[in-house]
Formats: C-alpha cells, structure tokens, sequence
C-alpha cells in the first residue's frame, strides 16, 4: 500500500511540472462534471421510450429503452475522464510527452462527443 501511495505521489508531482498536460487533465475532469451535472438536470422520468440501438439483424430493427438509459452517459463521460487521465500520465511518465498529450486530447474530444450526441437525443426525446 506504501508503494501504491508513493508512486502517485510521485506522478502527481510529474504532472505538475507539465503545465500543459496539467491543464488539459483538469479540462478533461471538468468537462466530464460538466457533463454529468448536464444529464442529471435535463433527463426527466418518461413513459416515452428512446431509440438505443439499431442493427439489420433483428425482427426490429430499431430497438427502444426506457428513460434512464441516458444516466449511462454521464457515467460513462466520467469513466472516459478518469481513465483518460490517468493513461495519460502513465504515458506522460514511460513515453514521453507528445504521446501523452495527444491521448488527453482525444478524451476531451470523446467526452464532447457524447456530450453532442446526448443532446441530440434529449431534444429529439423530450416533448416541445
């Protein structure tokens, strides 16, 4: 447990002395709470049902879920931010720093675009 503690010690302190993966870390985590508080305000209990997934191997092609299942964003925004961020530092730590830039880059653009497609599909979903 020691050494668990002391090596994020020491990654923490690696990540501060880049100012700019610092930065985007902290972007990444704050728009993952962005994006969670969100879906926790605009997601209202329905008996409307949505859309979830499609394939062209079912009876139905379109298949439906109930309202909660936009919940599963946000968790999954947080997932992405928390592992990305972290990945990122490992990177930043064993590879160096242009890898590990570009990995914190593409958990922001993740994270934005889910943030896009669930609103797409709390307008379409919810009554005007």
């Amino acid at each position: 447990m020691y050494m668990l503690g002391n090596t994020i010690k020491q990654s923490f302190k690696e990540l501060v002395t880049n100012r700019y993966l610092t930065v985007l870390t902290v972007i990444t985590l704050v728009l993952a709470l962005a994006f969670t508080g969100y879906i926790l305000l605009n997601v209202r209990p329905s008996e409307l049902q949505l859309v979830t997934h499609y394939t062209a191997y079912g009876v139905t092609h379109l298949y439906r879920d109930q309202w909660y299942y936009l919940f599963t964003f946000g968790v999954f925004a947080l997932l992405v931010a928390i592992l990305h961020v972290t990945v990122a530092i490992k990177m930043y730590l064993t590879k160096g720093h242009p890898l590990a830039i570009m990995f914190a880059w593409m958990g922001i653009g993740i994270i934005i675009f889910a943030w896009v497609t669930a609103f797409s599909i709390i307008n379409v979903w919810s009554p005007v």
